[in-house]
């Protein structure tokens, strides 16, 4: 389990330095068909103990490391996120669910509106370190209800 968590860990460190990475721009209407995606579904639970689980879709292809979704969800101050689980991709082209489970450490999240932030990264080997590779990313606005 040691090995696991820490590749969790390292996923999610990752994720963070996202945060300060521009969006990447949308692809032109012509562009073809996405070969990747994430999405979010408009509504995440609160258990309660209060554990978060968020979920929805991905689709990735390409990778050459371990690919992770990983999430967070802000209430009212967005700059205040908590980290809500990592779940490992399979990129092959197709359409898949991820579902994360997480209990905030420092944020208490309640029903109600919430802004989540999903991320498709991959730990790309290079030399000795791997390095976050960024496949997609996807925010939007959700309901967390209780149960």
């Amino acid at each position: 389990m040691p090995v696991r968590s820490a590749a969790l860990a390292t996923a999610a460190g990752a994720a963070l330095l996202l945060l300060a990475a521009p969006a990447a721009p949308a692809a032109p209407a012509d562009a073809g068909p996405l070969t990747e995606s994430l999405t979010v579904d408009s509504v995440g639970r609160v258990a309660a103990d209060g554990s978060v689980t968020l979920s929805g879709t991905y689709r990735c292809t390409g990778a050459s490391g371990p690919v992770y979704v990983s999430s967070t969800a802000s209430q009212g101050d967005s700059s205040v996120r908590a980290g809500i689980g990592g779940t490992r991709a399979t990129c092959d082209g197709l359409e898949h669910p991820w579902v994360n489970t997480g209990t905030p450490d420092a944020v208490v999240l309640k029903p109600g509106a919430a802004h989540v932030e999903a991320t498709l990264m991959e730990l790309r080997p290079t030399g000795i370190v791997p390095l976050p590779s960024f496949h997609a990313r996807h925010g939007r606005d959700v309901t967390l209800v209780a149960g």
